[in-house]
């Protein structure tokens, strides 16, 4: 309605602020939350892991709780002994009991003796070739199979003179053919033998090899050792790899000091580099 000032009445109840309107909610009672209590006692870790649990979303939890740098602990069940049926079918035993182990005693002074050849494995060399031979002919392992299975006869090996056709040192024709491998040694450097092996032959080879030595490492491998200054070993002696064997020299067919090296496959030579 117009008044005679020009102000006009309103028709009705002025509105209640909405500031009041505000106060008015926030000072309401609320509904009370019957598991808040309880959530806040349990901890936010466990709260995600319940979460996780009934969702069914272990898994993807697991890895968002790893991301968020929280630690999981697994619990693993304690497996019990394992037990086994009695004679009478009725009862479970302690599969312990079943088999009773037998008691092992030795005297105070008993002595241990290792014999480190007897052993055979794969990363030793004597095992690798042991089991090389044991399953075939040397004629029949290959080149990729063999190599690696002899060791150095000599502490250093410098290659003076390799395996196969070459000028003639002594004549200096050409087309000889050399039967081994030379290597570069001094007069009275030691000689080692290649592997395990018998030694076959100690003495005088009339062919050229002057004093020779011949280790047989069997199933058709053999190793020679030629032109020596000396010996260390005699024939129908067992040898081990490394044991020094002889003193390397010039006999026979040589031209200066140095070790003239075989290795014979059911008879014939081969490169030796085939087997170091």
């Amino acid at each position: 309605m117009q008044t005679p000032r020009g102000r006009r009445r309103a028709a009705g109840p002025a509105a209640t602020p909405r500031a009041v309107e505000a106060i008015q909610a926030a000072e309401a009672p609320r509904p009370r939350d019957l598991h808040r209590d309880a959530r806040r006692r349990r901890g936010p870790f466990r709260q995600i892991t319940e979460f996780a649990s009934a969702s069914g979303i272990g898994q993807k939890a697991g890895i968002a709780l790893a991301a968020t740098g929280l630690v999981l602990t697994v619990t693993v069940p304690v497996t019990s002994p394992v037990m086994a049926t009695d004679a009478s079918g009725t009862g479970a035993v302690a599969a312990s009991s079943v088999t009773p182990q037998p008691a092992i005693s030795a005297e105070a002074g008993a002595q241990i003796d290792f014999s480190r050849s007897a052993v055979v494995t794969q990363a030793d060399p004597d095992g690798k070739l042991k089991q090389l031979l044991s399953a075939q002919s040397a004629g029949s392992v290959s080149r990729a199979a063999s190599a690696g299975t002899l060791g150095a006869p000599l502490a250093t090996m410098a290659t003076a003179s390799p395996f196969g056709y070459r000028v003639s040192p002594i004549t200096g024709g050409t087309g000889d053919f050399h039967r081994g491998q030379d290597y570069v040694a001094q007069c009275g450097t030691s000689v080692m033998a290649a592997a395990t092996g018998t030694v076959t032959f100690v003495g005088w080879h009339q062919y050229g090899g002057g004093n020779r030595v011949v280790v047989d490492h069997g199933n058709g491998l053999e190793t020679t050792y030629n032109h020596l200054s000396s010996f260390n070993v005699t024939e129908g002696q067992t040898v081990s790899r490394g044991d020094v064997i002889a003193l390397s020299g010039t006999t026979g067919a040589s031209t200066g000091c140095h070790l003239h090296f075989e290795v014979q496959v059911n008879g014939e030579v081969v490169d030796p580099t085939g087997w170091l």
